[in-house]
C-alpha cells in the first residue's frame, strides 16, 4: 500500500500562474500527481521549468484554438499510458482531457465545457458530460479504479453555491446541468469532498469581476471525484482556498492504495 496526494486546479493560465509563484506552490505540495486546467497555452509557449519541474514529468494537451482552455498533468510517478482526449472530434480538438492509467487507478485530468455562452454550450457540455461517462464506465467495466479530477463548471448542489436561488438560471447551476452532474453519481463515481465534508461550506471558484472572493460568494465546481472501489483508500479530500493565484483555488484528494 502507498499514499498518492493528488491535487487538482485550473489555474486560469498556466503563463499567468508561473509569474505568480506556481513553481514555488508546485514545489512545496508534495503532491504525487498536479492536475491543472485552463492552461491557454501551447506546450511550445512554456519555460523549460514549466515542462521539467524539479522531480516531475508533466504532459498537456492543448486547444487547437490559440490562449483556449487546455490541461496539463505533473506526476512524480510514471504512468504505464497516457491518453490525450476522449476520442471524439466534437471534443477533442478543444484540449480538455488527458488520462493517466497508474498501476492503482486511472486519473482523468478534466476541463469540463463551460455553459456560460447560451443554450448551445449548454447543449455542448451536457454532450460532453454524457460523452465522459461513456469513456469512464468502459474502464469500470473492466475492473480499473478511477479518480476524475477537474473543473466540472456545475455546482451539484445549494450548499454548493453561495447564492443557490439568485442562480436558479445561470448555467452551472441549471437543473439540466445538475441532472447532467448526477448521472456522474448514477454511475458509481463518489464525490470524495462531500463524502468526507457531508456538512461543509467551501468553495473553489469566485468572480473575479466582482471581487466576490473578498466576500467568499463562491461556488464549489471543483471536484475529485473515485469509483467505488476506492471509496474505502480515501483518507484526505481538501479544499485549499487560501491558495491564491487565480479566480479558482486547489483541492486536494489523498488515497491509500
Amino acid at each position: 500500500m502507498a499514499l498518492w496526494k493528488l491535487i487538482s486546479w485550473n489555474v486560469n493560465g498556466i503563463r499567468a500562474a508561473e509569474k505568480k509563484g506556481f513553481l514555488d506552490w508546485l514545489a512545496s505540495s508534495d503532491a504525487d500527481v498536479v492536475a491543472v486546467q485552463e492552461t491557454k497555452a501551447h506546450p511550445s509557449q512554456l519555460s523549460a521549468t514549466l515542462l521539467q519541474p524539479p522531480g516531475y514529468q508533466s504532459a498537456w494537451s492543448a486547444a487547437e484554438r490559440k490562449g483556449y482552455s487546455g490541461v496539463g498533468t505533473y506526476t512524480r510517478r510514471s504512468a504505464l499510458q497516457i491518453r490525450e482526449g476522449l476520442g471524439d472530434p466534437r471534443f477533442d480538438h478543444e484540449g480538455r482531457v488527458l488520462i493517466h492509467e497508474f498501476e492503482p487507478f486511472v486519473f482523468f485530468n478534466i476541463y469540463f465545457p463551460n455553459g456560460g455562452r447560451g443554450p448551445q454550450w449548454v447543449a455542448h457540455k451536457l454532450a460532453f458530460y454524457k460523452k465522459f461517462l461513456e469513456v469512464a464506465r468502459e474502464y469500470m467495466r473492466v475492473g480499473r479504479p478511477l479518480v476524475v479530477a477537474g473543473d466540472f463548471n456545475t455546482a451539484y448542489a445549494e450548499i454548493d453555491l453561495a447564492r443557490p436561488k439568485e442562480n436558479s438560471n445561470t448555467s452551472g447551476f441549471l437543473p439540466e446541468e445538475r441532472q447532467g452532474l448526477g448521472e456522474f453519481f448514477s454511475a458509481g463515481l463518489i464525490d470524495t469532498f462531500r463524502l468526507l465534508h457531508p456538512d461543509t461550506v467551501k468553495y473553489t471558484w469566485w468572480d473575479m469581476v466582482t471581487r466576490a472572493r473578498e466576500r467568499n460568494v463562491g461556488w464549489r465546481i471543483d471536484y475529485f471525484m473515485v469509483s467505488p472501489d476506492l471509496k474505502d483508500c480515501i483518507r484526505a479530500a481538501d479544499i485549499h482556498d487560501d491558495v491564491i493565484g487565480s479566480d479558482h483555488c486547489p483541492i486536494s484528494l489523498v488515497l491509500e492504495v
